[in-house]
């Protein structure tokens, strides 16, 4: 570990310190490292928090659960009912803030109830000057951003993470399954379980990062183009597994995988 890097987690230890910490953990590789090092700075009294949704594949939530229980870590599942909001249906553009408002509006009220008044969550320093409208929900709710205030980027992250043998800091980066509709497509749980089967078609392929783009009827798959002739190789396999959860087309992004590009990004 660098001096610089050893200088970063000292300073986020001593942003954790004060008494309970709710921290809002997705099983990704930002959240569980602040999850990790909550843990070793207050013990019990750090409380990991996943909302549980249809956004959120069971398989993530599995591992997350199974990482809690390896590390014993406190934790908490936590239900959220986006879907039940025009607002985050609609997709127009700031669904992740309606989705983090319901999140934090949520575990603020449980945190409460169990004497906790400290929230935080995994926003890194990446994330500044990008567009992140969950970002406006966790200020208006107070949420610390623990890692960011710490100056911690994801490649830093990463690096610290494989240090304490964390699963989560070689994980390809992951976004929730309502990513996957286009800005204007409305977010149904119909939806999002078609997404889903169709990135467990793709998982257990050996990519290093894969996604199914819904464009109604059409299932657009994006993968790293240096990857194409491992895909091509089982073609015929994919479309036929995808084409079986009702979808009419299977594409291939001959872009390659590219984060955002659900939007032109």
């Amino acid at each position: 570990m660098t001096p610089e890097l050893l200088a970063k987690e000292s300073h986020l230890a001593s942003l954790l310190q004060g008494g309970p910490l709710a921290v809002a953990w997705s099983g990704g590789v930002d959240s569980s490292y602040l999850a990790a090092i909550a843990a070793e700075v207050l013990g019990a009294e750090a409380v990991m928090v996943i909302a549980d949704s249809p956004s959120l594949p069971r398989r993530e939530l599995a591992e997350a659960i199974e990482l809690a229980q390896a590390r014993g870590w406190s934790c908490e599942i936590l239900p959220t009912d986006e879907l039940s909001q025009a607002d985050y249906v609609a997709n127009k553009g700031d669904r992740c803030y309606f989705c983090k408002d319901e999140l934090f509006r949520r575990m603020g009220e449980w945190a409460r109830s169990k004497g906790i008044r400290r929230l935080a969550y995994g926003a890194i320093l990446d994330d500044i000057g990008e567009h992140r409208p969950g970002a406006r929900a966790a200020a208006e709710h107070a949420i610390l951003a623990p890692l960011q205030d710490a100056g911690l980027s994801k490649a830093e992250i990463r690096i610290l993470s494989a240090m304490r043998h964390l699963p989560t800091a070689s994980k390809p980066s992951f976004a929730c399954l309502a990513s996957r509709l286009p800005v204007g497509e409305t977010v149904s749980a119909a939806k999002l379980s078609q997404i889903e089967m169709a990135e467990e078609v793709l998982r257990p392929l050996g990519f290093s990062q894969w996604r199914a783009r819904h464009h109604g009827d059409t299932c657009r798959v994006e993968i790293p183009a240096a990857e194409f002739p491992l895909l091509m190789a089982r073609s015929a396999e994919i479309n036929r597994r995808i084409l079986a959860l009702g979808y009419k087309h299977v594409s291939l992004d001959l872009g390659g995988y590219r984060s955002g590009s659900i939007n032109g990004a």
